[in-house]
């Protein structure tokens, strides 16, 4: 059986979980939460991150128990049922397949905008060839160029911090200290949680660390913490920056809701009027590059997916084969990236293109989020039979909790994205059906 390299440390999962994420990311929400919340936007992303962290324990947990590359389709197929498996990991594929194209199409937008003169297309086709390269190499031998990226990153945002910080000191505060945290006069629970269920897409990625538990060089609870950590950092570095930006933004919620034109570059336009153009400016070159980096990422875990299902003969076999010198799955990282260009292409030819994408997105990873909690429930409850208080909490009520607050969420989202979804989903069915007496699903004997 094909066999991916165990070369991953904590540093390294951390690092990519960080990457997909992207430290930066509630930056193009800032606006519109802002306005939904009446102000109150850091307690938003502490509510989002108390909300994601049931998922990211639900993950920690069977990523202890089952080490397999195909992370969610692994967890199901033995907490729930093997085909059950197959359609979550099928699934999944809209958010690992398609988080890609939207990130390499924002790319292509955003160094399109700093330099007009090269096309979009030429952007995002360039995006593509070097981080498809990087990928063909090897995540660990790579591991020195993203975590370069990374800490350019959060170099750039820790300036806008610092910078921010320092114009409260001296100049003040636009908003009360407070504000940002219980909002205003019309503060509603029902619009915070409205807003949280925008915020919680801030936060999809750090999943992918689960795609690389077949690659961990370390103990078993290795990935489980990388998870866990990943989620702190990426929470933490969130109620920050929006804390210092709702304090120095000279927009009012009322006037962001008045112009909603307004609300997706509101945070650009707070660092360039209130701290400096170039700091702007350089916010907004490390979104376009971290954007690319991000793609890698979610085209590594695209790859790993496409791995396991395809070494499990549930795919393709041709995905399962292994780079002799890389260690990596060559002829799935090439599939992703053939995917994700052609994918990109189209969405940059439509004017709704991106919005588009980002709501397919969101369908494949909240689905795949609930099916993640009904796996936990099934595997420890049901087969493992676990008892106890301490089992009731983490394999009953944890699960369920994480459930109830996921489903909001994924009803909020655009009808066309779901009716994209259930079409997706048949597609997955009809492969399962011609498919089903192929498999080879030995490894599960392990996990019973």
């Amino acid at each position: 059986m094909q066999q991916l390299t165990k070369s991953m440390r904590f540093r390294d999962l951390v690092i990519l979980g960080l990457l997909f994420i992207g430290p930066a990311a509630p930056v193009g929400l800032f606006g519109v939460l802002d306005a939904i919340s009446d102000g109150a936007i850091a307690l938003v992303y502490i509510v989002a991150t108390g909300v994601m962290a049931f998922t990211a324990f639900s993950y920690a947990r069977m990523s202890r128990e089952l080490p397999h590359a195909g992370s969610v389709y692994a967890y199901c197929s033995a907490g729930i049922h093997p085909n059950a498996g197959f359609l979550v990991g099928w699934l999944l594929l809209l958010d690992y397949m398609f988080i890609p194209a939207v990130a390499y199409l924002f790319s292509g937008i955003s160094l399109n905008a700093i330099i007009p003169s090269v096309p979009v297309w030429v952007w995002t086709c360039i995006a593509v060839a070097l981080t498809t390269t990087l990928n063909l190499v090897g995540i660990k031998k790579s591991a020195k160029i993203t975590l370069i990226i990374l800490v350019l990153e959060i170099v750039v945002l820790a300036a806008v911090l610092i910078m921010g910080i320092w114009i409260l000191i001296t100049s003040g505060a636009q908003r009360d200290w407070l504000h940002p945290f219980v909002g205003g006069a019309l503060f509603s629970w029902s619009n915070l949680f409205t807003a949280v269920s925008i915020a919680v897409l801030s936060y999809l990625g750090f999943d992918a660390i689960a795609t690389f538990a077949e690659e961990n060089g370390g103990k078993r609870s290795l990935v489980s913490k990388a998870i866990i950590g990943c989620l702190i950092l990426a929470g933490t570095l969130f109620v920050v920056q929006t804390y210092i930006g709702a304090l120095l933004s000279p927009y009012s919620p009322e006037y962001l809701r008045a112009n909603p034109g307004l609300q997706g570059k509101a945070y650009y336009d707070i660092v360039n009027q209130e701290l400096a153009v170039w700091l702007g400016w350089a916010l907004a070159l490390m979104k376009a590059i971290g954007a690319a980096f991000a793609a890698m990422v979610g085209q590594a875990a695209a790859s790993r997916l496409l791995f396991g299902m395809g070494r499990d003969k549930r795919l393709p076999s041709i995905l399962a084969k292994v780079g002799k010198h890389s260690g990596a799955p060559t002829i799935a990282i090439l599939f992703a990236a053939g995917f994700n260009l052609c994918l990109a292409a189209i969405a940059a030819n439509s004017a709704k293109g991106l919005p588009t994408l980002v709501s397919f997105v969101d369908v494949g990873a909240l689905s795949a989020f609930i099916m993640l909690h009904v796996a936990v429930i099934g595997y420890f409850k049901f087969k493992k039979k676990t008892r106890g208080l301490s089992a009731l909490v983490s394999d009953i009520v944890v699960p369920i909790i994480g459930i109830i607050v996921l489903l909001p969420v994924l009803l909020h989202i655009d009808i066309d994205a779901k009716m994209v979804g259930v079409g997706w989903l048949i597609i997955g069915v009809l492969i399962l059906f011609f498919n089903h007496d192929k498999s080879d699903l030995t490894w599960l004997d392990a996990a019973k």
